[in-house]
């Protein structure tokens, strides 16, 4: 199984006036994650489905990564990627999508980064970037993740676990 683990792209700020979940892209975010998305479809990746946090900026990065990969089905938004998801909650993602080969998870930090930090067997923190990716080789089964690549917020592509974690373990971007 292919797990791609992806933060939301840049949102606006946190305000009065706009509820958290109603939060959504700003135009940079829009446009840089279109580069990162690029980057995912160069890879080659094809997932058998997207899941999503239900708040507008993540479903809207979903969007916009469903729209570069020509993704034929619906996005499926899944509330435990609300914020607040743990590690501990991927075992029932996965379990109920057991047909899914290639699954792409939209979510937020902190959570995504200790996600990461699980699949990647660390001890230090780590933090994505604002619209980036990680992504692993995992048994059906469980069992230890094997690091695939990193795409950052603007599109970089990183196949070096280590230059990864660099990034991920200093300032996420």
């Amino acid at each position: 199984m292919i797990i791609h683990v992806v933060r939301h792209a840049e949102a606006i700020e946190r305000s009065p006036l706009v509820p958290e979940e109603h939060r959504f892209l700003t135009r940079r975010g829009r446009r840089r994650f279109r580069k990162a998305a690029k980057s995912l479809k160069t890879l080659g990746i094809e997932p058998d489905i997207i899941l999503t946090s239900p708040l507008v900026r993540s479903v809207q990065t979903a969007d916009i990564l469903a729209e570069s990969l020509r993704y034929k089905r619906e996005l499926a938004v899944s509330g435990p990627l609300a914020p607040g998801f743990r590690p501990e909650a991927l075992e029932d993602l996965l379990r109920t999508n057991p047909q899914a080969r290639e699954i792409v998870l939209v979510g937020h930090e902190p959570d995504l980064g200790l996600l990461v930090q699980a699949l990647l067997g660390v001890q230090e923190a780590c933090a994505l970037p604002k619209g980036g990716a990680v992504s692993f080789k995992r048994g059906f089964d469980g069992g230890e993740a094997t690091f695939l690549q990193m795409v950052t917020g603007s599109g970089k592509i990183i196949t070096s676990r280590a230059k990864a974690l660099d990034r991920l373990q200093n300032d996420g971007s």
